[in-house]
């Protein structure tokens, strides 16, 4: 008699709309009939005046509604004008002497400029680092953590796994200091440095010739199979929206090392093992390595020294060199690419579908899933506005003759499904994710954009390459605290 197994699937994303006609946005739509009613207005009083206006009016609504790849032609015609003038600027590139004494010697490149990092103390006489934004006041701290393989527990502890983590992630809409939570994986061939320090102290003078050699022919060809793997949650507070309300800056790191305790100690059920908090060095050491992969071995040695407190510093950290292009980076030895989340998968998926985007590969490389948690008193409005927002399209389509797409009819159910588990208590987040891949050879950067959007394809995502964005696509994937929508909001000065 066949047995049949039950696989649970999970899936109720969707990309969150507005109130909006023709793909366009909330604010968009009502300029659109704005300029519809008012050509309308102009037309019944001063017909000789459409000849002036209307001309303007269309090219600003050919180049809002017509689209490229979803994005439309005015908002790439804005950005690549916004990259040239940075580019003009000189604002694209980075350059820092390795002899030079000013305030700003040290200050790392792009969106990373205003961040500091600082040293605490946790309470148990250990210490750990925390990444200042000194234009916000926002800190981030980040916990190593080691996850547990789906692969070789039970699909019920997977399943228990994976609804832990809903309810840490509905917690933190109950948390309004935490702003967002980054997730990294980040993975890179061992360079053999940990492996070869570890034979050459444990080999015996006195060894025979042979044990000697099968043990310096192991150290030589195992960087070709192993790889260095390492899991961290990156956790951003911000001091302003503590009911706490802390006066100053050692007043707010006593708070949020409080709040760090009980979410460090809630995600115990959630399939993870938490190392401790990363220090101010490993977290100096990541950035470095993100720069400059050949500095990999030389950081972890290091690192691993227990004689030397605070073997690196955050002016340690940065580049020398840096230069931004439209589809690449390039920094001290090596060059990367960024992505950006552009589409979830649309069907319910596995609770090991990012398996294979995150396992390690032939190059450098960092997946980053980033959780900003709407609070728990806003969740139920947002999801009401969306739900209205799906009715008011839906009636639309009804008044205007037009029939109901596939599409339509599952965005609308989605709509429905997240405002009703919304009810039952489940938590609200917007989701988004970032890929970086590292080459060292500029001739093998064709093979790991393939490798990388290939592992994307096999996950049921949609990556697109951040144009334009290559540095702050970069820097998001490191432990900083760096959230490009809320870049994106900040005034440009």
């Amino acid at each position: 008699m066949a047995v049949a197994h039950e696989i649970r699937t999970y899936g109720g994303w969707r990309r969150r709309r507005g109130i909006g006609l023709l793909g366009m946005d909330t604010v968009a739509t009502f300029a659109a009939l704005g300029g519809a009613m008012g050509l309308l207005l102009l037309g019944a009083f001063a017909p000789a005046a459409l000849l002036y206006t209307a001309p303007p009016v269309l090219a600003v609504a050919a180049l809002s509604l017509i689209k490229v790849g979803g994005v439309a032609v005015g908002r790439i015609a804005l950005a690549r004008w916004r990259w040239w003038w940075g580019h003009t600027l000189g604002q694209t590139r980075y350059s820092a002497g390795v002899v030079v004494d000013h305030p700003r010697a040290f200050q790392l490149p792009g969106v990373l400029a205003p961040l500091t990092l600082l040293s605490a103390e946790d309470g148990r006489g250990d210490r750990y680092g925390i990444v200042w934004d000194r234009r916000t006041g926002r800190l981030t701290a980040t916990l190593r953590v080691v996850p547990a393989s789906t692969w070789l527990a039970d699909r019920g502890d997977a399943d228990g796994w994976v609804a832990s983590w809903g309810q840490w992630l509905a917690g933190l809409g109950h948390i309004p200091a935490v702003s967002w939570v980054t997730v990294t994986v980040e993975t890179a061939p061992e360079p053999g440095s940990t492996l070869a320090d570890s034979v050459s102290s444990s080999l015996a003078p006195q060894a025979p010739g042979a044990a000697r050699h099968i043990m310096e022919e192991l150290v030589r060809t195992a960087p070709g199979a192993a790889a260095d793997v390492d899991t961290r949650v990156s956790i951003t507070f911000d001091p302003k929206a503590s009911p706490a309300a802390p006066r100053d800056l050692t007043a707010a790191v006593a708070e949020f090392s409080r709040c760090l305790d009980g979410l460090t100690s809630a995600l115990s059920g959630c399939g993870i093992s938490v190392l401790g908090r990363a220090s101010a060095a490993e977290i100096a050491g990541i950035v470095r390595m993100a720069y400059d992969p050949h500095a990999r071995g030389e950081v972890n040695r290091l690192l691993a020294n227990p004689g030397n407190d605070e073997p690196l510093a955050w002016s340690d950290a940065g580049p020398v060199h840096a230069v931004e292009h439209t589809d690449h980076y390039e920094h001290d030895g090596g060059v990367s690419v960024s992505w950006a989340w552009h589409e979830p998968p649309r069907q319910n998926v596995h609770s090991d579908v990012l398996s294979r985007l995150v396992a390690p590969g032939p190059f450098p490389k960092r997946v980053t899933l980033q959780y900003r948690a709407l609070p728990a008193s806003a969740a139920s409005r947002v999801l009401q506005q969306e739900v209205n927002a799906a009715s008011f399209r839906a009636q639309f389509r009804r008044r205007t003759g037009r029939d109901e797409t596939a599409r339509d009819s599952w965005d609308t159910a989605r709509a429905r499904q997240a405002a009703a588990e919304e009810a039952m208590g489940a938590g609200v987040c917007l989701v988004s994710m970032y890929a970086t891949v590292t080459v060292t050879q500029e001739d093998e950067l064709k093979r790991a954009l393939a490798h990388v959007e290939s592992a994307a394809a096999s996950a049921r995502i949609r990556l697109r390459r951040l144009w334009g964005s290559q540095a702050a696509g970069f820097a998001t994937t490191l432990p900083c605290g760096i959230c490009p929508p809320e870049l994106s909001h900040r005034a440009v000065l």
